[in-house]
């Protein structure tokens, strides 16, 4: 019989599902939380997607398997999609310029119109590193600081001054995504680590006279949870040698949110205002 995942939390056998398995691998569909959280009896974790993030976690079932698996990661061979709605904050003046993936020009990522200056493609390749003065986070640098890093992005869908991205890391470093994000000015929603601690995406903002309050009762936000998720890994198959694509739908409030918010993207209200300022703990380190 293949080893069986456990759980710390008995809530999370629920959340959590099984995509592939097979006598050599096994990769669920996690929510957003902890890696540490999430416990496999007798198999190994072959790479560390972002925590926050919910969506694919490869395991490995046999020594062979794990260190075939691991060997891809570590080689920057694995194709990884995630996606992320993200928060579009207006440019300052002083706001480092990331480069288009068309290049090496440089576009300014903000406008009077938040999300009109984003490029539809652009590439982020600042150096990543711990930051020294809050431990646990990480800070971005233009050079010379942290590790090398590059990640891809496409937008998606606009809406207004939140947009949805696809996200493609070319390398593996702690928080990555999210750094690059922040440090662009184009915070993940829902971040309490890099990003605006109380920007929340309404249905209210978007629909006019929406009456899905009661009384004095908050509007609850339509994604609650970090809003990073692996959507797609593609690699070699430790056995067979042959690629291997995996999918993880987007969460259910991810759905519900892009199905609403292009509905009603024309009747936009309190969204086409610039974003919040950031907590000063929040704010991203650029050096």
């Amino acid at each position: 019989m293949p080893p069986q995942l456990s759980f710390l939390a008995p809530v999370r056998t629920e959340q959590s599902k099984i995509v592939f398995e097979d006598a050599s691998l096994v990769a669920i569909d996690k929510p957003s939380g902890e890696l540490a959280a999430l416990v496999a009896d007798g198999l190994r974790r072959v790479h560390n997607p972002d925590p926050a993030a919910s969506g694919l976690l490869v395991f490995a079932k046999t020594k062979r398997a794990l260190d075939f698996l691991s060997g891809q990661f570590q080689s920057k061979s694995v194709e990884q999609i995630y996606h992320a709605f993200c928060v579009v904050l207006p440019e300052p003046a002083d706001r480092p310029r990331c480069a288009t993936s068309g290049g090496d020009t440089h576009m300014s990522l903000g406008g009077l119109d938040p999300s009109a200056g984003v490029p539809a493609e652009f590439a982020i390749d600042w150096w990543i590193g711990s930051d020294r003065e809050a431990p646990g986070r990480m800070r971005a640098f233009r050079r010379n600081g942290g590790e090398p890093a590059l990640s891809e992005f496409r937008v998606l869908e606009r809406f207004g001054r939140f947009a949805f991205l696809e996200c493609r890391p070319r390398s593996n470093r702690r928080h990555q995504l999210r750094v690059h994000l922040a440090a662009a000015g184009l915070p993940v929603l829902n971040d309490p680590t890099y990003g605006l601690l109380d920007e929340r995406l309404l249905l209210s903002d978007f629909k006019r006279g929406y009456k899905g309050v009661k009384g004095s009762e908050a509007e609850r936000p339509m994604i609650t949870q970090v809003a990073l998720h692996v959507s797609g890994l593609t690699l070699r198959h430790p056995d067979s040698g042959e690629a291997l694509t995996l999918h993880a739908s987007l969460p259910k409030p991810f759905e519900v949110a892009l199905r609403n918010l292009k509905k009603y993207r024309g009747s936009l209200t309190r969204c086409q205002r610039s974003a919040r300022p950031m907590n000063a703990f929040a704010t991203p380190r650029l050096f």
